[in-house]
């Protein structure tokens, strides 16, 4: 079907706000970026462009205003095909198969052009399809833009089905300066649109008549309604450090309380609240942990370096501005009490030492199969001490691996993190602290669990690491062992995010542990208490392993993916292996091919390469074979190529294991250079030879030749995945 369009100029602009009870912030987020995808799809799909689509919301409303749309879509002529040619005429008069394809398309018979395809003669007409006026089009899509939205937790009011985060109370919809007609029927209640909305419920709790779609943003500004998300957030960030300067203090604007206070308030002002000086005596992140993810406030601190706190704090209110001073003191009624709690628990934690707390770990299940808190800190300190002894560490780390092992869960049951579970691992290092344990095991408690987001830092000290990878590695192999492997979007246990820190852990502290070792042998001690296929589970976690090194290596080392294939190997045990079995050395190697692949020298090496390794395919070599002389019988050579070849080989494999040994495959690389020519000679200079000799034993011979160079390549990678000039 071919189609060509009519341009139409007349433009148009459309508002559609859509009136609700207070809405979540998250949902308010949430469905702003998915009208930002799903308006300006669905308005390409029924073909009407538009100059722009700005979406806005508040808690109390969502609008999108299109500006620049056509007054109707574009007249189209299109080409429409229909019965074949000899069905729809017989004896040169047209059939009932014919009448019935003109009478459907609106057209007369002599409107019947035949045409030959691959498929033979066929009928084909040509209509013109007169474009739909824009108002009609938006009548039906506004519905579906709306009952579109997804969200947690839907709801339904009164007696019908319609369902929303919030209950809907009104909706505009202006075509410029008329109000375009549109309802939702929600069992006896039908919600019709008009162009009255409703101001800020406390500064303008009038009505508000919108002239036309372009007043909106002004007009809702004068009911101090301020819709653009971002003109509300840069209001929020002013009013927040001027308030902050006042105090000759500093705050730190982050970014989730940011987007979250945004979308609570519809006119923002910022109002300054105190507390009392005593409760400074908390630990800094108790006091921020209360302000910022309980109570919605922000912090100020003395200065930049926010070591310590100001006795003060800012709100954003959605009340009147006029009013603050009533807001401050009901704010600081809230938090005093908060931090009374505050004190009270870290008193009451403060009288025991953290050691003491172990045998309540015992009462917290950790899951239903897998046991207690305390018997994960169990299992968590026996693989430390595997991990420990891979990485050599002496004595003293080994001492104060295995204690913070043991205590790095026991501010669990502490009364402060029972309230305030986001202080888990802060709360544990400073309670370890007073209990007089170490530096190095108080800093490893509150490090275990880094990093606890996709931006947060990584544990710097080893006993940290070696706690984190410990930790996360027995979460990994228990939850798998009872096949709760993470599908789709469900991954209760974060296992995803707990083999990504394993990764970058080892990675980016050039940790030299044997990640395949490590699954054995904690997949064993797994199997002995449950009825489980050990093999099975293994592979599972290889599998999964494999994938997410796969995509850390492509989306944070930016690695080309041919070239990540080149050094995973696909469906290859013997890369799965020594990946696991080295995590650093897939990363360099990774990078490496990366390197030479910029800077031109893996097209000096690709072909000759890539050539022997499809003919070595045919030969039943090793691939873990390098040296000549034990697989290559010199006597059955006829040709000086063949000499050549041998000997080049033969004074390849020092540099090869001299790069398996240093890593450094600089070596290795230039070794395969230096061959190719001795190999392109070997296929195609003047004494070339046939490799697929007739007689057996020749073939067998050239072709381990072959393997052989392919071997060296493959201690690198896989050249076979290389894609060249990718």
């Amino acid at each position: 079907m071919n189609s060509q369009f009519i341009e139409n100029t007349s433009k148009k602009a459309f508002l559609l706000e859509v009136g609700t009870e207070e809405l979540p912030a998250s949902f308010l987020s949430g469905a702003i970026a998915q009208w930002k995808s799903l308006i300006p799809r669905s308005l390409q799909e029924n073909s009407l462009s538009s100059e722009s689509v700005e979406i806005y919301g508040t808690p109390r409303r969502l609008a999108v205003l299109i500006k620049g749309l056509p007054s109707q879509q574009a007249d189209r002529e299109e080409e429409i095909k229909g019965p074949p040619a000899q069905t729809a005429f017989k004896d040169g008069k047209p059939t009932p198969a014919a009448q019935g394809f003109a009478k459907k398309q609106g057209v007369e018979l002599d409107a019947f052009e035949i045409r030959s395809t691959e498929k033979g003669d066929f009928v084909f007409v040509r209509k013109l399809i007169p474009g739909r006026r824009v108002a009609e089009i938006l009548t039906e899509l506004v519905p579906q833009w709306i009952l579109a939205l997804e969200g947690k937790r839907l709801m339904r009011w009164g007696d019908g089905d319609l369902r929303f985060s919030r209950p809907i109370r009104w909706l505009v919809s202006l075509l410029d300066d008329a109000v375009l007609p549109i309802e939702l029927v929600n069992g006896s209640e039908t919600i019709k649109s008009d162009r009255i909305s409703q101001g800020h419920r406390v500064l303008h709790p009038q009505p508000v008549k919108i002239p036309q779609a372009t007043d909106y943003v002004t007009v809702m500004r004068l009911a101090s309604v301020v819709v653009n998300v971002e003109e509300r957030t840069n209001i929020i960030v002013e009013e927040v450090q001027k308030s902050a300067n006042k105090l000759n203090g500093s705050v730190e604007i982050y970014p989730d309380l940011l987007e979250e206070v945004t979308n609570l308030v519809e006119y923002p002002s910022a109002v300054i609240g105190e507390f009392e000086s005593e409760f400074l005596n908390l630990p800094t992140e108790v006091i921020t942990t209360v302000m910022v993810h309980h109570q919605r406030y922000f912090p100020i601190f003395k200065d930049s370096t926010q070591q310590k706190l100001l006795p003060y704090f800012i709100t954003i209110s959605n009340g009147d501005p006029a009013k603050s001073d009533i807001i401050a003191v009901g704010n600081a009624r809230v938090i005093r009490a908060r931090l009374a709690d505050g004190k009270f628990f870290y008193d009451a934690d403060l009288k025991n030492p953290l050691d003491s707390f172990l045998p309540q770990l015992a009462k917290v299940t950790f899951q239903e199969d897998l046991g207690s808190l305390l018997d994960k800190v169990g299992r968590v300190s026996q693989i430390t001490t595997q991990i420990a002894e891979q990485l050599q560490l002496n004595p003293e780390q080994s001492h104060n691996v295995h204690r913070a092992a043991l205590l790095c869960k026991a501010d669990l049951v502490s009364q402060m993190v029972y309230e305030f579970p986001e202080l888990q691992g802060i709360m544990g290092q400073k309670y370890a602290l007073a209990s007089e344990e170490g530096e190095a095991v108080a800093t490893a408690i509150f490090e275990h669990y880094l990093p606890r987001g996709a931006d947060d830092i990584l544990p710097q000290t080893i006993i940290g690491q070696v706690v984190g990878l410990a930790d996360r590695l027995d979460s990994l192999v228990s939850i798998f062992g009872l096949g709760m492997i993470p599908t789709g979007s469900s991954d209760p246990f974060a296992l995803r995010r707990a083999a990504n820190a394993i990764v970058n852990i080892t990675w980016t502290a050039d940790l030299a542990i044997n990640l395949q070792q490590l699954l054995e042998k904690i997949a064993t001690d797994f199997v002995a208490t449950h009825n489980k296929n050990k093999e099975e589970l293994v592979a599972t976690l290889q599998d999964f392993f494999l994938q997410r090194i796969r995509t850390l290596l492509q989306e944070e080392k930016q690695i080309d993916y041919d070239l990540v294939n080149a050094v995973l190997g696909e469906n290859d045990p013997e890369y799965t292996q020594r990946t696991l079995q080295d995590l650093l050395d897939v990363r360099d190697r990774a990078l490496f091919l990366q390197k030479i692949r910029k800077d031109g020298t893996i097209d000096k090496i690709y072909e000759t390469v890539n050539r022997s390794t499809r003919l070595a395919a045919q030969g039943d070599l090793d691939t873990k074979q390098l040296d000549p002389t034990t697989v290559v019988q010199p006597e059955l050579f006829q040709k000086s190529c063949e000499t050549a070849l041998y000997h080049t080989l033969v004074e390849l494999v020092p540099q090869t294991q001299a790069a398996q040994n240093s890593r450094n495959y600089q070596l290795l690389v230039a070794g395969l250079e230096k061959i190719a020519p001795t190999v392109n000679n070997f296929f195609d200079g003047p004494e070339s030879v046939l490799v697929i000799d007739p007689d057996p034993n020749i073939k067998r011979n050239r072709l381990n030749l072959l393997g052989l160079l392919r071997n060296h390549a493959r201690v690198l990678a896989d050249f076979g995945a290389v894609v060249k000039n990718l």
